[in-house]
């Protein structure tokens, strides 16, 4: 599978939203920077597919500056093959970006890392479930050059973070979703783990929170999904706890952060109307390792670096 080549069809009336996203915290300071490159198309209407450039800077400090453009599609291409993303002049390639959505404009490269990382068993990313498929092109990648904000620029020197594909015909219906790209005291270990409810008709299905943590040379991919469906986790407006288990393994752990870490974005649905995300780069995250194989029990925690974004159908 190409975890960068683009799904977009602009022949297809089903529907899609595709995103690029990447994302690094500064490693001293309560900082960070997700930039956001989209394709929206319509369920039913492919000629009124757009490009969407999404920026947030969250800043604990200065306070958060959140900014997206839209552009026609005749002013953006995607390559289905490789990493190739154009919109308007903001470019995403290999190793590197550049954009301006106004009074934030960026000129960034990144390097290194892991291979990538699926959330989902491998297999569910070409088959029609679930809708919205998700993965981490390239964990753990470091960022270096310049982001403005307005009239400060922030020099970007060895931030860890993440370039990220995610796509799908729909919105996942709820959901939390987390992320942290190096732990304080782990920094070369890495946390994907989302819980996500779907609704069929008028039912909806028991919560599914799949896990990966790659930690200390081992990948613990706790993610098929009868393993997701036994799970255990409680979504608050602010706070998102989880737990979970195979064999030896035990895995939990949570993620929080104060009201004003958040920042409140509005997501097109292709099939219609809009989808809520409270969504910050700031939050606290802690995370209890149990592997009773090779008799390790620890806890890996960051201060401020978890990405957390929890979602909705509630416009406050």
């Amino acid at each position: 599978m190409d975890v960068n080549g683009s799904r977009y069809d602009p022949d297809s009336a089903a529907g899609l939203y595709e995103s690029y996203y990447l994302r690094a915290n500064d490693p001293r300071r309560p900082l960070a920077f997700w930039i956001r490159y989209t394709v929206f198309s319509p369920a039913g209407h492919p000629d009124r597919a757009r490009g969407e450039l999404w920026a947030i800077v969250f800043d604990g400090i200065h306070g958060h500056v959140s900014e997206k453009l839209e552009f026609p599609m005749a002013e953006c291409s995607l390559a289905r093959d490789r990493l190739a993303v154009r919109l308007g002049s903001a470019q995403l390639s290999p190793g590197e970006l550049r954009g301006a959505t106004g009074s934030i404009a960026w000129d960034l490269r990144y390097a290194g890392g892991q291979p990538p990382l699926l959330l989902l068993p491998a297999r569910l990313y070409e088959g029609g479930f679930p809708k919205a498929k998700s993965l981490v092109a390239q964990p753990l990648a470091r960022f270096s050059g310049s982001l403005r904000v307005g009239d400060r620029t922030v020099d970007i020197d060895d931030w860890r973070g993440s370039q990220n594909h995610n796509w799908g015909s729909r919105h996942t219906d709820r959901y939390a979703f987390g992320q942290v790209a190096g732990f304080d005291n782990a920094p070369d270990s890495f946390l994907e783990v989302a819980t996500a409810r779907l609704r069929i008709g008028p039912l909806w299905m028991p919560a599914l929170t799949p896990l990966v943590l790659r930690h200390d040379g081992r990948e613990y991919a706790l993610n098929a999904i009868g393993r997701a469906a036994r799970a255990r986790a409680t979504i608050e407006p602010t706070r998102w706890s989880f737990a979970t288990s195979q064999g030896p393994v035990r895995i939990s752990g949570s993620f929080e952060a104060q009201p004003e870490a958040f920042v409140h974005l509005r997501y097109a649905n292709p099939p219609g109307g809009h989808k809520y995300c409270h969504n910050t780069k700031l939050a606290r995250c802690t995370v209890t390792l149990v592997d009773e194989s090779v008799g390790l029990a620890e806890t890996l925690a960051s201060e401020h670096g978890g990405l957390l974004e929890i979602l909705d159908d509630t416009p406050s």
